[in-house]
Parts: structure tokens; C-alpha cells; sequence
């Protein structure tokens, strides 16, 4: 097959568009006969459809888990094992979606979403490191870190008696030390099952001592935010972002009213949503927080975000296991930290 002036066009895609699996999509240009650039068009669907059939070769397992173009053209893992369904995808090593058996979606995700490389997905769950909100000493930093937009390495996929387990890491390179210095490796598993484990391992892998923040930002779909209430923060003191991070205390159950930016401080608790619209409740359970991040950016906030649609802050709510602001994690050479969140879905 020939594109133009007798330039092959399997060649040209090769040179146009090099996929590295599980890395950074590398372009170039080239020139033919006639010194016409071809570049970003053509990096395309050939390539990129050979690079996900080969991961699906190496990792697919029928009836289990199916690596497939999901939106965007970006990589996908759909998971259909017997004790739950769920996607999952390499960019950002992000689910988007958790069905446990005999449940409807968990999980929310925007309709106006970005689906391309360097864009954040809106919905799932996005993984924030090494920095929540935006960065302190650089205001042109990406928001929330840098692997939520980072193509991530698949590692493996394997079934047992808790689900399908997915299992994914990122490490620093050229693109993070731009925006921050320090070495490091993250190991990223997640388990579809009855429950939705999810285990973040971050390894400081150079010679001095890093500091960062993390969050597992969980959009949570809900009937309706301003119906649901949140249990399992009663007593516990919080830092409220849409108040200069004014220091207050959570008395009674939490129900939303307005737009919500608190960060729950020096708590482990479980954290129960009760949505009476979707009669269900969901349970966060986590180990090595020592934060919990509630959000919604209700009616006001949601105007100013591109990739929300019409009126979908009322669909969501966001609380999320997290290590921020005073309980950011330190970590000598080779040391590791490690998060953990579960979450579990009931009817009412």
C-alpha cells in the first residue's frame, strides 16, 4: 500500500509513529520526494492498533480480559470475570469503570472527557502524585502531578479466588524531572472483584530523600450529590480549600450544600456513602492514609471545567484516599510507601 509519491505507507508509519509498550509515544516527521511533512496524522491507527493487539496477545485472557482501542484510541482493559466487570485504561494507568457482580456502575465519568495523550480522563479514578492541587512552588506544574497523564507499563494481568488483577508501574524519566527532581518507581494494583482494591507503591529509587503528596481520586456516581449523605467523619477535624484551608471540625454526618474542597486530616476511619437515590452504599476502606479529600465543585466550579458536561457535578462525588498537605510522605533512598483503598458497593 502506497501513500503519495510511491512512499510505502507501512514504512512511513513506522517512521512517523515508534509505540513503545507501555512507554511515551515517541513522533517524527519525514520527508518524501517531494519534501512534504507527514507527522501527527499519520501516526495512526495502524500502529497503534498493532501495538494493542500485541499487548492483548501477551496479557489477553478470553472471558477474563480483552487489552482493546478504548476512547481516544487509547489502550483499554476491559475486565469480564465472573465477580466483576470493570475498564482500565494504560494512560494514566486509570479505571474508569467497576461493576461488582449483581451492581450497576460505581464509578462516574464525564461524557466531554479528553481522550488523548497529555490530557487528564474526567471520571474513574485518577492517581495524584507527587502533588494534589496544584503545585506549591510552580504554578505552571500540571494540576494534580504528573502520571495521571502518563502512559503507564502493563505489568500483568492474572485471575484468582479475589478477582482480576491488574497490575501496572511508571518511573521517573526526562518528562518528571522537568517539573520535579527526584527518582522514583510506582507499582500500581488493582484488583476487579467483589470489592475494588486498589494499592499504590511508591519506591524512592535515588541517593538523597523525596517528599510528595498522593491521592486516589475516586469519582464516586451518585442518583443526585445533593441528596447522599457520608458517614465515618464525625468529630474529625478538616482543612477547607474554598476557605484558604481554614481549619474546622466535622460534626454529624456530611451532606453536600455547596461547593466542597475539604481535606479530612489524621484519620484511617471507613468512610460510608448513602446515596437513597441509587440505594446504595459504597464503603471506602484504606490503610496508610492519613487524609481523606471530599469534593465536589457544584454548580459554579462545574461551569469552569471544559470537560464536564451539563449538569454532571450533580453525579458524582469525590472521596478519596489520599496522603496530602501535613501528611505528605517522606522517603530515604530505597525506602517504599504504600496505599491502600477498597472500596464496596451494597444495596440499601
Amino acid at each position: 500500500m502506497t501513500f503519495c509519491c510511491g512512499v510505502n505507507l507501512c514504512d512511513l508509519a513506522k517512521l512517523v509513529f515508534r509505540w513503545r509498550l507501555g512507554e511515551e509515544v515517541i513522533s517524527a516527521s519525514i520527508l518524501d520526494a517531494n519534501h512534504t511533512v507527514y507527522s501527527g496524522a499519520l501516526r495512526s491507527n495502524m500502529e497503534t492498533t498493532s501495538a494493542v493487539e500485541e499487548l492483548n496477545r501477551r496479557f489477553g485472557t478470553p472471558g477474563v480480559a480483552k487489552i482493546c482501542g478504548g476512547n481516544g484510541g487509547l489502550p483499554r482493559i476491559q475486565i469480564t470475570g465472573s465477580r466483576a466487570e470493570g475498564e482500565m485504561y494504560i494512560h494514566g494507568a486509570q479505571v474508569t469503570s467497576w461493576k461488582p457482580d449483581g451492581n450497576d456502575e460505581v464509578l462516574f465519568l464525564s461524557t466531554k472527557s479528553h481522550w488523548q495523550e497529555g490530557q487528564a480522563i474526567r471520571g474513574g479514578i485518577p492517581i495524584c502524585f507527587p502533588w494534589f492541587r496544584a503545585k506549591a512552588d510552580d504554578p505552571k506544574a500540571p494540576a494534580h502531578g504528573l502520571v495521571r497523564t502518563k502512559s503507564w507499563q502493563l505489568e500483568s494481568i492474572v485471575e484468582d479466588k479475589s478477582g482480576v488483577c491488574v497490575s501496572m508501574s511508571t518511573q521517573s524519566d526526562e518528562q518528571t524531572r522537568r517539573w520535579w527532581p527526584a527518582e522514583f518507581r510506582l507499582e500500581y494494583r488493582v484488583v476487579f472483584g467483589p470489592e475494588l482494591s486498589l494499592e499504590l507503591v511508591c519506591t524512592n529509587t535515588g541517593k538523597i530523600a523525596l517528599r510528595f503528596e498522593e491521592a486516589l481520586h475516586t469519582y464516586h456516581r451518585v442518583a443526585d450529590v445533593a441528596n447522599v449523605r457520608l458517614e465515618g467523619l464525625d468529630a474529625v477535624h478538616f482543612l477547607d480549600n474554598n476557605d484558604s484551608n481554614a481549619a474546622k471540625v466535622q460534626y454529624g454526618e456530611l451532606k453536600i450544600i455547596s461547593a466542597t474542597d475539604n481535606a479530612f486530616v489524621g484519620t484511617e476511619h471507613d468512610v460510608d456513602l448513602i446515596d437513597p437515590g441509587l440505594r446504595r452504599h459504597i464503603r471506602l476502606k484504606k490503610a496508610n492514609s492519613l487524609t481523606t479529600v471530599v469534593w465536589n465543585p457544584w454548580r459554579e466550579g462545574a461551569a469552569r471545567l471544559g470537560d464536564l458536561g451539563d449538569g454532571e457535578w450533580t453525579q458524582f462525588l469525590c472521596v478519596e484516599a489520599s496522603n496530602i498537605l501535613g501528611a505528605s510522605v517522606s522517603l530515604a533512598p530505597r525506602e517504599e510507601h504504600k496505599i491502600t483503598a477498597v472500596l464496596s458497593a451494597a444495596k440499601l
